[in-house]
């Protein structure tokens, strides 16, 4: 009887927690991670990290189940080499003390295809919480065998919670550079073999 019981509770509890599927490290050279910010009022500069190393897990039902990242800080392009070598200086990410950016995933709440995740952003050594509305694109085979999945995220922060705060007004009024930041996650990953 002991037995029987056994058996049954372990049932339930493995049947209450989705099988994970594969983890996926990420593809830097099928990945983005960008964002937009405000310039003068007028317009938004758009940049990118070049360097980025991350895993993703997804469940059976190809859902996303978790996710940590570790971005470059130096790595920020924005095709101009003046302005990035000044987002790599103290007055932003001050790459050459805080090197890494990291994000981690502490929730997500999955519907099918979209899902909102919640987690921990760490720039220039504070750590926030955020969160960012995506949606799973799908998984596929390379032709070398490969599986391959991707999703999409995007979302706001303001980047003075992270204590980068250079701040510069305009003879007008405004700011040369706005606070808020709109984050855009393009990612894909290559599903570990060997599990």
């Amino acid at each position: 009887m002991k037995k029987i019981m056994f058996a049954m509770a372990l049932t339930a509890i493995l049947s209450a927690s989705p099988a994970i599927a594969g983890v996926y490290d990420v593809d830097q050279d099928h990945t983005s991670i960008g964002f937009s910010v405000k310039h003068m009022v007028v317009s938004n500069v758009k940049g990118v990290f070049d360097k980025v190393a991350g895993t993703f897990t997804l469940d059976g039902k190809g859902q996303l189940t978790g996710a940590e990242a570790t971005i470059d800080a130096a790595s920020v392009n924005t095709r101009n080499e003046k302005r990035d070598n000044h987002l790599r200086s103290p007055d932003f990410f001050d790459a050459a003390k805080y090197p890494k950016i990291i994000f981690k995933v502490t929730a997500i709440k999955a519907h099918r295809i979209h899902y909102m995740v919640s987690g921990d952003l760490t720039i220039k050594g504070v750590t926030k919480p955020v969160k960012l509305m995506g949606e799973m694109v799908g998984k596929v085979k390379d032709p070398y065998g490969n599986t391959r999945a991707g999703f999409t995220a995007t979302g706001k922060i303001n980047r003075k919670d992270f204590g980068v705060n250079f701040h510069k007004l305009l003879e007008a009024g405004g700011l040369v550079v706005g606070d808020e930041v709109k984050l855009l996650l393009e990612i894909e990953g290559i599903e570990r073999k060997g599990k």
